[in-house]
């Protein structure tokens, strides 16, 4: 099967740009999250992780 997907792409003309798109996708997803989570202020951490056991 890998075989059969490997010469399938090698015929497309501009597919070698797919994997530098989905890498770069990933890894602004992938800081940006940080970033957002880095900024939560400590105060609002501790009250979320409380929330499930103030019933």
């Amino acid at each position: 099967m890998i075989r059969f997907a490997k010469h399938y792409f090698e015929g497309i003309v501009g597919i070698e740009i797919y994997p530098i798109i989905s890498l770069l996708l990933f890894f602004t997803v992938f800081v940006t999250m940080l970033v957002i989570v880095s900024k939560i202020p400590k105060k609002d951490v501790k009250n979320h992780s409380k929330m499930p056991l103030d019933s």
